[in-house]
Formats: C-alpha cells, sequence, structure tokens
C-alpha cells in the first residue's frame, strides 16, 4: 500500500534529447531499506563518525524509468519539489556515470516516487543506486558491481548496499559491507509528518558515540560464507535486545510526533526508528497482521506494508 503523501510531480523534460529504439528503455525498481540497528562506535578526526549498522531490503521502493539517449544530455522527466535537477542524486549518478565512463550517450529519467523523502529508507540512495545499475546495462558498460558500489559512495554513504543489493551487516560509514541472511518476514512502515535533519543529530551534543563494537569483520573473515544473524549474535555473545538505533532516544526526545508514534506501534509489536530519518517500523510474521494495524493508524500516520526482501528487487529485475 502506498503512503498518501507524495512529494513529487511529473513534468515533460523541457527539450527531449533523440531517444533510440524502444529496448533501450528500462523500468527498474529502487528498493527501501531499513536500518534493523544502528550503533555509532566513535567519531573521526575529519567529523565523520564510525558506524555498524544492518541493512534490511524491502521489495517496496521507487519505481524508475531509464531511457539511453544518443546525445549526452541528462533529462530528468520527473522535477521533485524543491529540488533542481542537478541536485537530484539519480541525475548526479547518471553524470558521474558517465564520466567514469567517459561515453557520449545520455539518458532521460523518470521517477515514480513512493518513499517520503527524508524517512531514512533510503529513497535517494536507492534511485542513485538504480540510476547506475541500470545505465550500466543501457550503456552497455558491463562494469562489474565493485566499481558501480566505488562509485555510489561518492554519491552517498547508503549507495553501496543498493548496488551490490544484498542484506548487509555494515561498518565504516556504512561502506564496509558483509552480506547476512535475514528471515522472511513482513514490516509495516509508519511516517510522522516531521522533518529530521541529519546533521543536527549527528552533531549533536548529546549523541551516543561510544557503543561498543561487535566483532564483525573478523567474524566474517573466518566464516567464509554468508551467514545468519543468529550465528552473528551468537559469535559476540550478543542478545537481539542489543541492537538499537543510537540515534533513537536523541530523536524521541527532540521530536514528539516520533516518541507518540512509536508508542503508538510498540502496542502491537516491536517499534524501532530506522536510520536517521522520521520513519519508524516493526515486524510481523504475516501480511496479514501488518496490514490489520496498517488499516488502524492514526489519521496523522501515512504507512505501508512490505514484505523483507532478500536480495535487491532491481537485481531481480535485471537479472543479476
Amino acid at each position: 500500500m502506498n503512503p498518501t503523501n507524495h512529494n513529487s510531480t511529473h513534468l515533460a523534460a523541457a527539450s527531449s534529447p533523440t531517444t533510440l529504439a524502444p529496448d533501450n528503455i528500462l523500468h527498474l525498481p529502487a528498493p527501501a531499506k531499513l536500518n534493523l540497528f544502528l550503533h555509532i562506535t566513535g567519531q573521526r578526526a575529519d567529523g565523520y563518525h564510525n558506524l555498524q549498522t544492518l541493512f534490511q531490503l524491502l521489495d517496496y521502493g521507487d519505481q524508475l524509468t531509464l531511457e539511453a539517449t544518443t546525445t549526452p544530455e541528462i533529462a530528468m522527466k520527473t522535477k521533485l519539489s524543491g529540488l533542481a535537477d542537478e541536485d537530484n542524486i539519480a541525475w548526479r549518478a547518471a553524470k558521474l556515470l558517465q564520466k567514469h565512463a567517459q561515453i557520449t550517450r545520455g539518458a532521460i529519467i523518470s521517477i515514480e516516487k513512493n518513499l517520503p523523502m527524508g524517512g531514512g529508507l533510503g529513497g535517494g540512495s536507492s534511485n542513485a543506486a538504480s540510476t547506475l545499475l541500470g545505465l550500466n546495462k543501457l550503456w552497455d558498460l558491463n562494469l562489474p558491481l565493485n566499481e558501480l558500489a566505488s562509485l555510489g559512495l561518492t554519491l552517498g554513504a547508503d549507495v553501496p548496499v543498493f548496488v551490490q543489493g544484498q542484506n548487509s551487516l555494515a561498518e565504516g560509514v556504512g561502506e564496509q559491507l558483509y552480506p547476512i541472511d535475514l528471515p522472511d518476514c513482513w514490516y509495516l512502515v509508519v511516517q510522522p509528518h516531521v522533518n529530521i535533519s541529519t546533521q543536527a543529530i549527528f552533531s549533536h551534543p548529546q549523541l551516543t558515540r561510544d557503543t561498543l563494537p561487535i566483532r564483525i569483520a573478523a567474524f566474517f573473515s573466518t566464516a567464509q560464507r554468508s551467514i545468519s544473524l543468529n550465528e552473528l549474535l551468537i559469535a559476540n555473545g550478543a542478545a537481539a535486545a542489543d541492537m538499537h538505533n543510537d540515534c533513537e532516544a536523541l530523536i524521541r526526545s527532540n521530536y514528539v510526533q516520533i516518541d507518540e508514534a512509536l508508542k503508538w506501534l510498540g502496542q502491537f509489536g516491536e517499534a524501532a526508528l530506522t536510520g536517521t530519518g522520521s520513519c519508524i517500523f516493526a515486524k510481523f510474521n504475516d501480511e496479514a497482521g501488518a496490514q490489520a494495524v496498517l488499516r488502524d493508524l492514526p489519521d496523522t500516520l501515512t504507512g505501508f506494508v512490505s514484505r523483507a526482501s532478500q536480495v535487491s528487487t532491481a537485481h531481480k529485475a535485471l537479472r543479476l
């Protein structure tokens, strides 16, 4: 079910480049993610924070249409409110790949925006990743995923996980990825209508920055395979209750709408904040249970139900 609020409008590009044959048009999902936990383990000298997080991909998200062109312009057919084309991360991803590959072909990009901006669901990063993946195919570049992920990292820390397309534990600023097996389930994602400044949260003096790291890299180096979350927890001697979002307490104390929404959703399951955005979520064993709670959402909230996805829907579409 789509959220009831959308921040995008669809307008024709001012000047459409000459297009190639219809088989040079690609429709591609840009899936959402949840941060099942987010630990801040320290702050670096450059001001960035060292993180440990667990990315869960969903089968719900935005939809992109990419059209390869014979001329070098990158055109945005979708205009997002208050955002210039050149500031749209999908446009920037296309320009970055075009420059990296040193080609003269261009593209027209359309986005059906289902994910709320600033929701902590990775919508912009996923748009960028699907643009990189899609144009890599349409432009016949055949660049490996690791190369595309490295390019994506220059656009944002969450882009690589969408490029690689697997549920993953992450370290560093979120770019060091370790694929992990997660159980099949359903999530209800709820959006309180409030804007949160990620920069303000990460610069706040009361933010917890010293959570004890769990051993991720060392465990994966000995396992030499994809593992389950339970295996990792057992190896670390940690219980699931130790997995939390270090930003949640601070955000709840500063944004009453988030606090109230978490209390409401907490009646039906373990409710948590994703990333530093405004969206919260709860896990359900089946779709019917999640849909039943969705139907009871207060009028001040919007939301959607999604199945957990083991592999990115963009990867599935591209058969990667």
